[in-house]
């Protein structure tokens, strides 16, 4: 008796359409951009229900993982898998050295630029950046003025948010300095995709992110105290019911360090010790996933239970070091992004490699009169917000909606930019049917004695058909990232 044809996943024969956005992986109807032909050749000899049966297999390791995360506010219950799609994005060698070079270029100067402005303050004084804009900041924090961390390094992890236009040129939509999340997520993807597609991971030859956990340990112990002959470094999370929980614990475990809570750390005369079943145990690195406001509750919230009285007075005379630096958050306010070109050339004397999404300011006159008069037209943002929260996508945005940010932006313009709506590139995503979906990527840059990129990070997929939000709290999921090898 014969057998039926099976429907393949991914179809060659035109059904997927790229549409008139930037597609990463088609440069038409049923033909594959180059890098992405041996991929598109396996997906359309894998049919729909044996690629069902590897979906579920990676979903039920990630259930018995608990890989997931935490979504505020939902009524149907807070904890979520983190969703994942099984077609990898592939970005061939050439685009991620660009890619490399303007990450490493950013980074440095974000971290020259946070020196600068808690010390001699020059940008500032030679009217480069507005020094109201700066001091205005939510996360600038005066108490670190005149503080040298050790090792001079202030972002040692930077998750720099890319996305490509319709031209399929990169451009930095964000930088998140304060603790970016993801790293997780990005490790856990990979391994899904080695089990699952081994012999065709092999054949591409893509660049590995697994040494991650042990390239962020090495750096943190370089910029430890000068002191530290064997530095102990402590990952400091909120607790279990902060939202990346899961990442705090993963990274801790892969680097072999301690996962501890504020009350697990006791600072005396000025040294941080780590209570331990065998005794106190000197502490030299912290890195922590805790918010400035509730690191230290002498300097900061009073009330705070997060962090530990004491920590900033140890960090200012040196004994410890605190990754990332508490006031590195002023470096990636919205307002404060939009001078990062700026800062290229003005601490590197070079032109960004990489360019910034146009932004406008509501503290700016002109441009808050422009953001009133188009806000059917823009993604408005507040200047600290995060995981897709306190947005407007003014194109798709009812008249109400439109009303209200209106007057928020009236009542409060320092808190609030925005960009035109980037039609974000898109490539194929396979949930109950195959169809596009917008991708960002968010890389991660480790800096100590040097800044270096993991080749790779974490493609972020707006799951919800037709959503620009790529955010996991709006919906969003993620793919494997694959660099070529050059």
């Amino acid at each position: 008796m014969p057998t039926s044809a099976k429907t393949p996943v991914l179809p060659l024969d035109g059904r997927y359409e790229p549409g008139a956005f930037f597609d990463e992986m088609f440069e038409a109807p049923g033909r594959p951009r180059p890098h992405y032909r041996a991929l598109a050749e396996q997906l359309s000899a894998l049919s729909i229900e044996e690629f069902e049966d590897r979906r579920h297999a990676v979903d039920m390791s990630f259930l018995n993982q608990g890989i997931g995360f935490t979504v505020y506010g939902q009524e149907e219950g807070l904890e979520r898998i983190f969703p994942f799609d099984l077609i990898p994005r592939v970005i061939p060698g050439n685009e991620w050295s660009h890619i490399e070079r303007g990450l490493v270029q950013r980074v440095r100067a974000l971290n020259l630029f946070l020196d600068d402005v808690y010390h001699g303050q020059r940008i500032l004084r030679d009217g480069k950046i507005p020094a109201d804009l700066v001091f205005g900041a939510r996360h600038f924090r005066r108490e670190m003025i005149g503080v040298n961390p050790p090792g001079g390094v202030y972002a040692h992890v930077a998750g720099v948010d890319i996305v490509r236009d319709e031209h399929g040129e990169y451009l930095v939509l964000e930088d998140n300095l304060r603790s970016p999340s993801g790293a997780s997520y990005m490790l856990e993807n990979r391994a899904a995709m080695k089990r699952e597609f081994a012999p065709l991971f092999e054949r591409y030859g893509v660049l590995g992110v697994d040494q991650y956990p042990q390239e962020l340990l090495a750096g943190l112990r370089a910029v430890a105290p000068p002191a530290a002959a064997m530095p102990t470094v402590v990952l400091l999370t909120p607790g279990v019911h902060n939202s990346a929980y899961f990442e705090h614990s993963f990274l801790a475990r892969h680097m072999g360090i301690e996962l501890v809570e504020g009350g697990d750390l006791l600072c005396h005369d000025d040294v941080v010790y780590m209570r331990t079943t065998h005794g106190l145990q000197r502490v030299d690195v912290i890195y922590r996933r805790v918010d400035d406001e509730f690191l230290d509750p002498l300097v900061f919230h009073q009330d705070s239970m997060l962090g530990a009285p004491g920590l900033l007075n140890a960090y200012r005379a040196g004994n410890v070091t605190i990754a990332n630096a508490p006031g590195t958050g002023v470096a990636d306010d919205k307002a404060v992004y939009r001078y990062v070109p700026e800062m290229i050339r003005y601490y590197l004397s070079e032109e960004p490699v990489l360019a910034n999404v146009p932004t406008y300011l509501g503290a700016d006159e002109a441009d808050r009169r422009y953001i009133l008069e188009h806000l059917d037209e823009l993604v408005v943002k507040t200047v600290d917000g995060s995981g897709g929260y306190g947005m407007l996508i003014g194109p798709v945005a009812s008249a109400e909606e439109r009303d209200a940010f209106r007057r928020q932006v009236e009542a409060e313009p320092r808190e609030f930019v925005a960009q035109p709506t980037i039609a974000l590139s898109r490539m194929p995503i396979y949930l109950e049917d195959l169809r596009p979906a917008h991708v960002d990527l968010r890389p991660f840059v480790l800096s100590s004695r040097i800044t270096s990129v993991v080749p790779g990070g974490l493609t972020r997929a707006a799951l919800r058909e037709g959503s620009l939000v790529v955010n996991s709290s709006q919906g969003g999921g993620s793919k494997d990232t694959w660099v070529l090898r050059s």
